[in-house]
């Protein structure tokens, strides 16, 4: 099936194009013993920075804000460790990640939208748009309507399975996903035609769909997978 390709995408996988072109300079002048790239390895958690920073762009959700902004937090604590600036380990991650989950399932229970937590199977609101945020657990749900919509997926070392083979679109629909160190599975009705514009980083995105009878009804999948993976099939 064509997979099509949108420029706000192509300029997204142009840039990680160029920071591993980046990374190969850098290890090849280390190897010609021009530069010392064993220093640059130890500012490696700009890594969280960075991933942060994909994910805000990306989101729409309260969830996705949250996720980013505890990434980039994590990533500015560890460098300014690395620096000598502030002292910081792995032991004070978890309070840090329990304090945005408790902030998130609050913020989801004040506002009366969907609660997911860190292992959900059922959910509460509207089956027309999705909003489902998995971390350190499973989300598993069938959606049936008529008129879906999309919505927003993040799995981080996690897993997500939606059932939409009860569900209709109307024209076009979109769902933004994010995975880190997960995966999420999207079955489909086998009248949808599926594009994908996602960005896998040591991950991958796979659709494993037979070919529809006509294109009246798309469902766009776009996002990052980093070291993990998006399945689409019917």
């Amino acid at each position: 099936m064509k997979t099509e390709m949108p420029s706000k995408n192509v300029s997204r996988q142009v840039i990680l194009g160029m920071l591993v072109i980046g990374m190969g300079l850098l290890f090849l002048l280390d190897n010609m013993n021009i530069w010392n790239f064993g220093r640059a390895l130890s500012f490696w958690p700009m890594a969280f920075i960075v991933v942060g920073v994909i994910k805000l762009c990306d989101t729409n959700s309260s969830d996705g804000v949250i996720l980013g902004g505890a990434l980039i937090l994590v990533g500015v604590l560890m460098m300014l460790d690395r620096l000598g600036l502030v002292y910081f380990s792995w032991r004070t991650i978890w309070p840090v990640m329990l304090i945005a989950l408790g902030g998130s399932v609050v913020y989801r229970a004040v506002a009366g939208r969907r609660l997911v937590g860190s292992s959900a199977k059922d959910a509460v609101g509207s089956d027309d748009v999705v909003d489902v945020t998995a971390i350190l657990g499973g989300f598993e749900r069938r959606i049936n309507t008529e008129n879906f919509k999309g919505g927003e997926i993040t799995a981080v070392m996690g897993g997500c399975e939606l059932d939409l083979r009860g569900s209709s679109i109307d024209g076009e629909a979109v769902i933004n996903v994010f995975v880190m160190w997960g995966g999420i599975t999207l079955k489909c009705p086998p009248d949808w035609t599926i594009v994908l514009h996602g960005t896998p980083i040591m991950g991958g995105f796979t659709e494993k769909t037979a070919p529809p009878p006509d294109n009246s009804k798309r469902l766009i999948v776009r996002g990052h997978a980093i070291i993990g993976g998006v399945e689409v099939r019917n």
